[in-house]
């Protein structure tokens, strides 16, 4: 285990005005890097709600409050888009979706200490707390963690958890960044972040969504009806604003592309659409979305997913097993998260096909696994076990 760190942390401020906050990103804009959270709620909305923004800079730690009056958070905006100072998060998806939906574009350049952790080997989607015990030795109070982070006033216990994110933070990003160096994995760290650069990330096709779902039909018509009606709820929950699941349960989903109503009376008899809902707007766009996929041409209908339809070949439970064993010997002698390197569909998809295109195989994930993955197959390479490890036998 690391040593614990030394870092005496300034007390955090509470920053409640546009002024306050102006002057905050100033001085933190000549920092070469900051570190970033947020707090928010989103139960009962499809758009996150920015409660608090949470700053470190090497002096200073500040907790904006984000709902107080006459708030504006633009210098905040301009601070996250500042190319000259590195924004440092831990697990960013959450927040530089609500960045992207208030700025419109993504915080730059980024770094995220979740996906160095996995990189360096700490585990699949390593915890903060966890992290920060394992490297400097110290422990997160995390009993505020279901705080309702919209309430007010916030009191000095709920400032302090939260400013607690972004200062053991920095010491975080400094060993992870040393240790990256050292290995020389800086590329592995470059390869991953590509995700979280990418706004689509953030903002996936209402048209694709339908493929979640998981559908287990191969009739096409069936498959174009619950494109056409998830893209239509994807649109519908964030005009609302209301989370997706809470405007039409995915089960009802599926029952209206099975069934396709054509009238308020047949929508309503769906388990769980009210003849409120029915009745009202989003119910007759619902309608209107499941009339213009009745009418959509046999030829441009959807195919099932690859791997998805009922009369998909299933992979050898023996060979995923092995391939499985395999992934987790190859990651634990380099150090690397299995779950970083080769996902549960890489793992079916290399044990059915010779040379299927997925991450598994490109880049230093093939270096990693993917090499030896194909070696197994081909019956180049067995497992063994030596000295209570799996060994890796050329043939």
């Amino acid at each position: 285990m690391a040593p614990a760190s030394r870092t005496e942390f300034p007390d955090p401020v509470l920053v409640t005005t546009t002024a306050d906050l102006n002057a905050v990103t100033a001085r933190l804009r000549r920092e070469p890097f900051i570190t970033i959270d947020t707090e928010f709620v989103r139960e009962r909305t499809y758009w996150p709600e920015l409660c608090l923004v949470q700053l470190a800079g090497a002096d200073e730690v500040v907790v904006v409050d984000a709902l107080a009056p006459g708030m504006d958070l633009s210098s905040l905006g301009e601070l996250l888009a500042d190319e000259n100072v590195i924004k440092v998060f831990h697990a960013a998806r959450q927040d530089l979706e609500i960045f992207l939906h208030l700025f419109d574009r993504l915080p730059q350049p980024l770094f995220d200490t979740q996906v160095a952790a996995m990189v360096a080997g700490y585990g699949d989607q390593v915890g903060y707390d966890n992290l920060v015990s394992s490297l400097l030795g110290a422990q997160i109070d995390k009993s505020h963690r279901f705080s309702d982070w919209a309430a007010r006033p916030l009191s000095p216990a709920q400032i302090s958890y939260a400013a607690a994110d972004v200062t053991y933070l920095r010491d975080v990003y400094l060993r992870l960044v040393a240790q990256l160096e050292r290995e020389g994995r800086q590329d592995w760290m470059t390869a991953e972040m590509d995700v979280l650069n990418s706004p689509a990330t953030f903002r996936p096709d209402p048209e694709t969504l339908w493929e979640r779902m998981r559908p287990r039909t191969s009739n096409r018509r069936m498959l174009g009806m619950l494109r056409a009606i998830a893209a239509w709820r994807e649109r519908e929950a964030q005009r609302v604003n209301v989370p997706r699941q809470r405007l039409v349960k995915d089960e009802s989903l599926m029952e209206i592309a099975a069934t396709g109503p054509g009238d308020v009376d047949g929508l309503a008899r769906v388990r769980g659409i009210s003849r409120g809902f029915a009745e009202g707007r989003s119910g007759q766009g619902l309608l209107e979305a499941i009339a213009v996929a009745r009418r959509e041409p046999d030829a441009s209908l959807p195919r099932p997913p690859k791997g998805r339809g009922k009369d998909t070949p299933r992979p050898s439970a023996a060979l995923v097993a092995m391939l499985k064993v395999l992934l987790a010997a190859c990651c634990e002698r380099h150090r690397v998260a299995p779950k970083l390197v080769a996902s549960a569909d890489d793992i079916d998809r290399l044990a059915l096909e010779d040379a299927p295109e997925i991450p598994a195989l490109q880049g230093w994930r093939r270096e990693v696994f993917g090499t030896q993955a194909l070696a197994l197959k081909a019956g180049e390479l067995t497992l063994g076990v030596e000295n209570g490890a799996i060994r890796l036998i050329r043939a």
